[in-house]
């Protein structure tokens, strides 16, 4: 519905009725809404070489600790090099990381990240050296080696140079050995804690509900809107192992708070499905300014003793896009009413997301708005 334009972006017009209780959400596994305690990864870190590339790593004297670190692997090989002066362009020095996944076990393998720290130019067909894994505490967890996986294209000419994705980063499918497990006697535990990633009140008793449903009993309790306390001795299962093997397929409806997030970079809006607005009117215009330097050189007369000079000549030019007027943004109970509302604004994203500023600061935004 149009109106007549006004000189103002929004005018709330009042509130709508009430709006009946939004539809259910779907059913939600358990796994899927909660992190068990202590089953969690570990990251890993550590420093090494990457050999093997065709001209494209570090340039020595802008990296001395390539040249450092390649001196000490080679002399642990028994090759002496004191003295001896080093320039390949096939090195390169390269932080490695990795995640030590939850109940990894010595001998299992985990991918690994590469990413060079000095000024090689692509890691492509490179092959990473032996390089062992540190975890926080400073011990060596796994070890790293293989042929690198890059991402990226890099062609280099004498007058020209084309890159296309990220050559100085790859990747090693399980390019790691673990060979040290993370001490952890999970079997041991009286009780786990189940830790919401999306902490609120009403998920929170909807999860307890259902664990002590599903045993008969009660066996968890929530204490807190991000938490649910699980007691292992009071679901008579043989270890917590089995406990959570049978909690963590459960299904409830996760209840969320109504949120809008706009990403500004690149105009992407995303609306939750409890969203609502109250009957609100918007107003949208563009202005347009546009400003044109067209110099012009003036020449002396003939014969005449004098210069070239540039005048400087300048076009500026304001130009307003006719809007559509006042567009009413009726009291809305659904999602797709929401967008269909704003939608006949025939803006663009990034002008709808002014829009929804607007209509936040008005009031009528009946949602967290989130910008990013």
């Amino acid at each position: 519905m149009l109106r007549r334009p006004f000189m103002f972006l929004a005018l709330i017009a009042g509130v709508a009725a009430t709006d009946p209780a939004p539809a259910s959400a779907a059913a939600i596994r358990i796994k899927d809404l909660v992190e068990f305690d202590g089953v969690r990864g570990n990251d890993l870190v550590g420093y090494g070489l990457v050999v093997g590339l065709n001209g494209t790593g570090d340039g020595l004297r802008n990296a001395p600790f390539t040249e450092e670190i390649m001196a000490n692997l080679l002399e642990r090989l028994g090759v002496n090099v004191a003295g001896e002066q080093f320039r390949p362009k096939n090195v390169a020095a390269v932080l490695v990381t990795a995640s030590l996944p939850p109940f990894a076990r010595a001998g299992g393998r985990v991918d690994v990240t590469v990413s060079a720290i000095g000024d090689a130019s692509s890691l492509l067909g490179g092959t990473l050296v032996m390089t062992p894994l540190n975890g926080a505490d400073g011990k060596i967890y796994a070890v790293a080696q293989g042929a690198i996986i890059a991402g990226g294209i890099a062609a280099k000419g004498q007058g020209a140079s084309v890159t296309q994705g990220v050559p100085t980063a790859g990747s090693i499918p399980s390019g790691a050995r673990v060979e040290r497990e993370v001490e952890f006697d999970f079997g041991g535990l009286k009780a786990v804690r189940l830790a919401l990633r999306n902490p609120d009140f009403t998920t929170a008793a909807r999860i307890e509900q259902r664990i002590n449903r599903s045993f008969g009993r009660r066996v968890a309790v929530m204490t807190d809107a991000g938490t649910v306390a699980l007691d292992i001795g009071a679901t008579r299962m043989a270890s917590p192992a089995h406990a959570l093997g049978r909690i963590e397929n459960l299904t409830v409806e996760p209840e969320q708070k109504a949120r809008v997030v706009v990403d500004q970079r690149s105009g992407t809006i995303v609306m939750g499905q409890d969203v609502r607005i109250s009957r609100v009117a918007v107003a949208q215009g563009n202005l347009t300014l546009r400003i044109e330097e067209a110099p012009i050189a003036v020449q002396p007369n003939p014969f005449a003793q004098g210069e070239t000079v540039v005048v400087p000549r300048t076009n500026a030019q304001i130009q307003t896009e006719p809007g559509k007027g006042l567009a009413e943004v009726a009291g809305t109970t659904s999602l797709s009413e929401v967008v269909a509302g704003l939608n006949a604004l025939g803006v663009a994203p990034h002008d709808m997301i002014d829009i929804l500023k607007s209509i936040s600061a008005a009031g009528a935004l009946h949602a967290e708005f989130v910008v990013r």
